[in-house]
């Protein structure tokens, strides 16, 4: 089974596009009406959920009437020239976005487009015809969205947490090893990699928005959210431990106070930090616990060491060190919270 999904061809959405494409140009052909159309609109309104097809479907519908009615107006006035062909489109579009319908601004201009160049007399059948073939891709793909091969993102958000957070403890690593080894402020790869993450986060939270509005229209148990929202407070933890890894890359300046040993002990813990945070269940060791407690207190023996030195003049309360050291006891806090968390999961057997 595990070979078969790894050589799955097609995905649930290609799957449910080509099933609504065929059930509309089906209506379509019964009933005399242009295929092509119905088609284009049927692709297009394809959405990655139940609820988000609903929601621009009811958008999209009188957006559709809008860029037909114009598209009727201006051949009928100016015939088959460039000129309606770009007052058409101009004109649907500021139409959309006056009466807030700014979802459903594609469809219509693609149909006010397709329109013209067919139409030569009977402009109005002709909209009755084309808004018909528009409201059946509407139609048929958003029953499609509902009905057929609901999308489920839950497996999907788990997997993603997974490669997220030893991606995000490779890089966590990564900075230490600059800031501490090489003593480089700053290099292109992480910064590459703390972009690259930052935007995968936000990819993780619209899937977890998709499955809730999933969850509006298809049935589900109580074990499937429970999964859920696990990985939504795991993803919530892993956005607090981006943050607080955000805060190294302020670092413009060389490290001064750590001397050999101190920065060999802090790398040690580090890498403790970074298997914790690999770690599935996140488990803490007692060896690791007490690396935090003499992590902690050479922060604040670091952070004592600074007041004593700062004068009246101008200058920073935290320095590089306090960063570093305030940054992994932050971390080291939010694992605790995910090792309860995950505590919790692997009682209810579902870890």
């Amino acid at each position: 089974m595990a070979k078969l999904k790894k050589y799955k061809l097609f995905g649930g959405r290609i799957v449910k596009t080509g099933i609504a494409v065929l059930f509309t140009t089906s209506f379509c052909y019964l009933l005399g009406l242009p295929m092509v159309f119905a088609a284009i609109i049927a692709i297009v309104t394809i959405e990655p959920t139940a609820a988000d097809s609903i929601k621009k479907g009811i958008v999209r519908f009188p957006a559709a009437l809008i860029g037909a009615s114009l598209s009727m107006t201006f051949t009928y006035f100016f015939g088959h020239t460039p000129l309606t062909f770009t007052l058409a489109a101009v004109t649907t579009i500021f139409v959309c976005i006056k009466l807030k319908l700014e979802a459903g601004a594609l469809i219509a201009t693609l149909t006010a487009i397709m329109m013209i160049p067919v139409t030569h007399d009977y402009y109005f059948l002709a909209f009755i015809e084309r808004t018909s073939t528009t409201i059946i891709g509407l139609i048929v793909s958003t029953l499609v969205n509902l009905l057929i091969l609901p999308a489920k993102f839950s497996e999907q958000i788990k997997q993603r947490n997974e490669r997220l957070y030893t991606e995000t403890a490779h890089l966590f690593m990564l900075r230490c090893g600059e800031l501490l080894k090489n003593n480089k402020c700053i290099s292109k790869q992480t910064q590459d990699k703390h972009r690259y993450l930052t935007n995968e986060l936000k990819k993780s939270f619209q899937l977890c928005h998709y499955q809730r509005d999933e969850w509006k229209f298809h049935r589900h148990s109580t074990g499937e959210m429970r999964d859920y929202f696990y990985e939504y407070k795991k993803l919530e933890c892993l956005q607090q431990i981006h943050y607080y890894l955000g805060n190294l890359f302020s670092i413009t300046k060389e490290i001064q106070l750590f001397n050999k040993q101190e920065r060999e002990m802090i790398m040690k813990i580090v890498e403790s930090v970074v298997k914790v945070m690999k770690d599935p269940a996140h488990r803490m060791s007692p060896e690791y616990l007490r690396e935090v407690r003499d992590l902690d207190e050479l922060f604040w023996h670091t952070n004592e060491s600074v007041h004593k030195e700062l004068t009246k003049k101008y200058h920073h309360h935290f320095t590089p060190s306090t960063i570093i050291l305030f940054v992994v006891l932050s971390i080291h806090d939010v694992l605790e919270e995910l090792e309860h968390l995950a505590r919790h999961q692997i009682e209810r057997g579902r870890l």
